[in-house]
């Protein structure tokens, strides 16, 4: 796996990848829904083999952070999947003990200790793992010097779930609330602006208050998007959802509001779980959907 790829770079502004693992997941007609097996071989001829193992017909999948370097500030996006962490339903997570994570961080020149900012853009256990790590035997924040941003809405849904039944949410009880206990966490709403370059949009569907993260002026330079998008299937048919969407439809209607506001716009989006080099952006209209390009 590649420590670095190349940076995204506007103005005074950086954007870099931290790659975790890169892993066939779900069987595609299990991962997707309102995926049909027409649709599914009408395009398997370019979602093989990047997004779609040729072999066993599985969702690929890259996990990845997002690392944005501004004058002022050292932010994290998301946080991936993490170590030592009991996932006994998700076995692909299920108590990890890799080093490239931190061997990507370490190669863009960082240690934990320079994050500012460590910002969930929703709280599903793939993009909450490195939130800490385990001391001792305690689960303690990972970033010792950062702020945790999370949605209010998002983080009072998960807590409230997580102490009804925390064996459907082991990655709150480890993974969030830690950070919450330790009072290092701000809670904001899903279209928070800290300042004239850097503010959240909502993308809600795929969680109930998913944000993105928008980066530059009023017509952004680029938008980390989190899991507004899984797939490039999904730029095609906006209205496919996944299994793990808390309401498939209205994050549908997200994809379809925020691909039409980029299209034919220079600005990029950083997408979460696209093969490398994971930043797109939309080119046109296709149908009832739209079509990409890496940027």
């Amino acid at each position: 796996m590649a420590a670095l790829r190349e940076p995204l770079v506007f103005g005074d502004t950086r954007v870099d990848c931290i790659v975790e693992l890169v892993k066939d997941y779900y069987p595609a007609m299990e991962f997707f829904r309102g995926l049909t097996p027409e649709i599914l071989d009408e395009h398997r001829h370019w979602l093989e083999p990047d997004f779609i193992h040729p072999g066993n017909g599985n969702v690929i999948l890259t996990f990845q952070s997002y690392l944005v370097r501004t004058p002022r500030h050292t932010i994290l996006v998301d946080s991936c999947i993490g170590n030592d962490k009991p996932r006994p339903t998700r076995q692909m997570f299920h108590m990890l003990k890799l080093d490239a994570w931190q061997r990507n961080l370490a190669a863009l020149g960082l240690t934990v200790a320079d994050i500012d900012f460590v910002m969930c853009t929703h709280l599903h256990v793939d993009h909450v793992g490195w939130n800490t790590r385990l001391e001792n035997g305690r689960w303690v924040p990972t970033f010792p010097n950062a702020r945790y941003i999370f949605s209010g809405k998002e983080l009072d849904f998960w807590s409230e779930r997580e102490r009804q039944a925390p064996e459907t949410c082991p990655w709150i009880t480890d993974s969030v609330l830690p950070v919450v206990a330790a009072g290092c966490h701000q809670c904001v709403t899903s279209d928070h602006a800290f300042d004239d370059h850097m503010r959240l949009t909502p993308t809600p569907g795929h969680t109930i208050d998913h944000f993105s993260v928008e980066l530059g002026g009023m017509e952004p330079d680029a938008i980390i998007g989190g899991d507004m998008v899984h797939s490039p299937i999904q730029v095609l048919y906006p209205e496919i959802g996944m299994f793990s969407d808390f309401d498939s439809k209205q994050a549908g209607e997200t994809r379809h509001a925020l691909f039409s506001r980029l299209l034919g716009t220079p600005t990029k989006l950083c997408t979460a779980h696209f093969a490398e080099p994971s930043v797109i952006r939309i080119t046109g209209e296709k149908g009832g959907g739209y079509d990409w390009a890496y940027a």
